[in-house]
């Protein structure tokens, strides 16, 4: 078994990536293209009308940004706007989504937690704020059971993440250095060969060959365990209450300023809809595959949906210790520099509804706006 994570665990103030991973910090590393395909029609629901006349909303076609899947297929999000239109777009990698939030293209994205860190310490804090959580776990080390039987059987095997310094990426080259293993982080080569490839690939190398597993995010994991792989570790396992940020909700700084009426409404159309998957998984797993089948062009068969779906938490808190104990992690790969990520939160709207819901408020970890 891996080593215990004690002390790398707290909650860590200072990130910024290098040249090198400029562009490869992906959302959770679902897929390298950076696509936006933008829906044609605005959703609005009447009623009064907020400071703008719409609002346009960023996510991924994957299981991990299901709170924007659901929220706006069953018009939770639309139902807090009233007459604010909202004018979705999906992405398939982090950067696009954030040039797209620098360009003014969106306003709120659903995103992982490399590239919010990238953006935010890119703009030198001045682009984009996390103002609530999304999605917690859903990775998995999946491997062929004929080859690795064990964790300790990984040593000389072939494993993949979906890309250099992605948050999959790192967080096994971390485990891997807890077993008190050697790899090179920038080649992949080493005591495992660290085999990057995309997501939509994955299953293909497996099936192959050229891959002996992957510590990989869902979907994949699911999909590669349909193929016959079998799951070795749930990352989840290794991180306190098994909870870590997979999916954040981001807003450009601009947009807050002139517009945190409209934001108060997202998030609560957020909050809304979490609770709704919550109270309502199997509905709620129906919803986000009709959304997924609507962006594109086929929903996730029972075997790869129902075992994906049930390995992911939906959660306002964005776990903001986790994202700092991820920043540490890449840091002590070397592939990222230290700098300041104070400020990268401004949870305030969103404990503001949490408190009128009478419920308890979520942390920054010390990370938030002074």
């Amino acid at each position: 078994m891996s080593a215990p994570r004690s002390t790398s665990r707290r909650a860590f103030a200072a990130v910024a990536a290098l040249p090198l991973l400029a562009l490869a910090l992906t959302a959770c590393g679902y897929g390298s293209a950076a696509k936006d395909d933008a829906p044609k029609a605005d959703v609005t629901t009447g009623g009064e009308k907020l400071s703008a006349d719409t609002v346009k909303i960023g996510y991924f076609p994957n299981l991990t940004h299901a709170t924007a899947l659901v929220g706006i297929q069953e018009g939770i999000i639309a139902k807090e706007l009233g007459s604010t239109a909202v004018k979705p777009s999906t992405f398939n990698a982090g950067p696009s989504e954030i040039e797209a939030l620098n360009a003014g293209s969106i306003d709120i994205g659903f995103i992982g937690p490399s590239p919010a860190i990238n953006g935010f310490t890119k703009s030198k804090g001045k682009s984009l704020r996390i103002i609530g959580g999304s999605a917690s776990g859903g990775v998995k080390l999946v491997v062929n059971p004929k080859k690795i039987k064990t964790l300790d059987d990984l040593r000389g095997k072939k494993i993949a993440t979906p890309q250099l310094g992605n948050t999959q990426d790192v967080a096994f080259l971390n485990w891997i250095s807890e077993k008190g293993w050697k790899v090179d982080a920038n080649s992949g080569r080493g005591d495992v060969s660290v085999v990057r490839t995309d997501n939509k690939v994955t299953p293909d190398a497996y099936k192959s060959g050229s891959i002996d597993g992957a510590w990989a995010p869902e979907p994949t994991a699911s999909k590669l365990v349909a193929q016959g792989a079998k799951v070795l570790l749930d990352e989840s396992t290794l991180w306190p209450d098994n909870k870590f940020v997979i999916t954040n909700i981001i807003v450009s700084q601009k947009f807050l300023t002139e517009h945190p009426d409209v934001v108060e409404a997202v998030l609560r159309g957020t909050v809304d809809t979490n609770a709704w998957i919550n109270a309502n998984p199997d509905k709620a797993k129906a919803s986000a595959n009709a959304a997924l089948k609507k962006l594109s062009g086929k929903e996730l068969p029972a075997e790869v949906l129902d075992p994906a779906w049930k390995s992911i938490q939906f959660t306002d808190d964005p776990l903001a210790a986790t994202l700092g104990t991820e920043a540490e992690h890449a840091v002590q790969a070397g592939l990222l520099e230290r700098t300041d990520l104070g400020g990268i939160y401004d949870l305030k709207p969103l404990n503001k509804i949490l408190k009128a819901a009478g419920r308890p408020g979520v942390a920054d970890a010390g990370l938030g706006v002074k």
